[in-house]
């Protein structure tokens, strides 16, 4: 559960850290007045932008009706206004560095350089691996559970937590999938499931970190812990996509819930006699060493690579050792339970 903490915790505050909001770059003048001017021409420089000659539906402002944008570059949304606000913050750029100026955010972002029109690529493609790695973790700890260790009477695994192992695997997956999503076109849309995804995931990866620190392998006691924190989850889930998506508010309830499950499995590692538990500690220990990243925060390498994108690099490892404590504690406590049943 640690490196799912973590995993969860920085997912959530990239998707709060990443708010579209005024920044600095595009309250710049000089910024400002190249797209309006943008919007009116199509063009930065010899820079001509192709979606300025289509209406947000598609259809060519001067031409034929059945001239129509291809749906393959409709589908990210790219319109006349993106564009020009990307091609006049790269020439701004260009223009603040050969001041000696440093990099600035523009509309809460940091100036990156697009690949085939995503967004921000090292990110999305370190997402996509942190999304593969998560299914590699799930399927080889299904195989494990299922294959390679005893079962019950009944036919049932020993390990009490193998079906709350497979809800997590489902939530971290869908999480790193809209982490995908996200990094490759942020939209109000995007960004809301990315950030409401990470939630959820560290919602329920708080669940299952006091059902698995406190042993609680009753049913009846399960639901009694669980109800509380699965009615709080919900409700700001609620809140924040039926009311306000309050980034403060976020950034508070996710820091909470983070940093208390870090403290559950550090203390756990800390008094338990599991044999796995080095590989706990690793995975708290880098968790939230690579958290720093998205404190400190750095303006992207060549237009590529940032802080966040750096985080999603570290996460790769500990979601692989972090999958392997998991089968570990499934062995780990069949074997416990098959002496007691002797």
């Amino acid at each position: 559960m640690a490196r799912c903490r973590l995993l969860l915790f920085v997912a959530a505050l990239s998707s709060i850290f990443g708010l579209l909001h005024a920044s600095a770059g595009d309250a710049d003048p000089i910024y400002s007045a190249c797209v309006d001017q943008c919007e009116k021409t199509g063009c930065v420089g010899d820079k001509c932008s192709q979606h300025c000659n289509f209406t947000s539906g598609g259809i060519p402002i001067d031409g034929p009706w059945y001239l129509q944008e291809p749906l393959y570059l409709r589908w990210k949304q790219w319109d006349c206004l993106s564009d020009c606000r990307y091609h006049c913050m790269l020439a701004r750029e260009d223009e603040r560095k050969k001041v000696g100026l440093k990099p600035a955010k523009y509309h809460g972002k940091w100036p990156f350089q697009r690949v085939n029109g995503i967004q921000e690529p090292v990110s999305a493609a370190l997402s996509a691996l942190n999304l593969a790695m998560q299914f590699h973790g799930w399927v080889s700890f299904f195989i494990f559970v299922n294959y390679k260790l005893p079962f019950r009477p009944n036919k049932k695994p020993f390990y009490e937590y193998t079906g709350l192992w497979h809800i997590y695997a489902i939530f971290a997956m869908n999480s790193c999938f809209w982490s995908v999503v996200f990094h490759s076109r942020y939209v109000d849309l995007t960004e809301k499931l990315d950030c409401l995804s990470a939630v959820a995931l560290l919602g329920f990866s708080l669940i299952l970190a006091v059902l698995r620190v406190f042993n609680v392998t009753d049913e009846a006691a399960r639901v009694m812990v669980s109800a509380p924190l699965v009615a709080f989850v919900t409700t700001h889930i609620l809140y924040l996509n039926c009311y306000q998506l309050d980034y403060g508010l976020n950034m508070k309830v996710c820091l909470g819930m983070g940093t208390l499950q870090l403290i559950l499995w550090a203390v756990w590692a800390g008094v338990t006699r599991h044999p796995s538990r080095w590989k706990l500690w690793v995975v708290v220990i880098g968790g939230a060493l690579a958290a720093l990243l998205e404190i400190y925060d750095f303006p992207p390498y060549r237009g590529f690579v940032d802080a966040h994108a750096l985080w999603h690099a570290t996460t790769i490892p500990l979601t692989y050792l972090w999958w392997s404590f998991v089968r570990d504690d499934s062995e780990f406590r069949t074997t416990i339970l098959i002496k007691k049943a002797k």
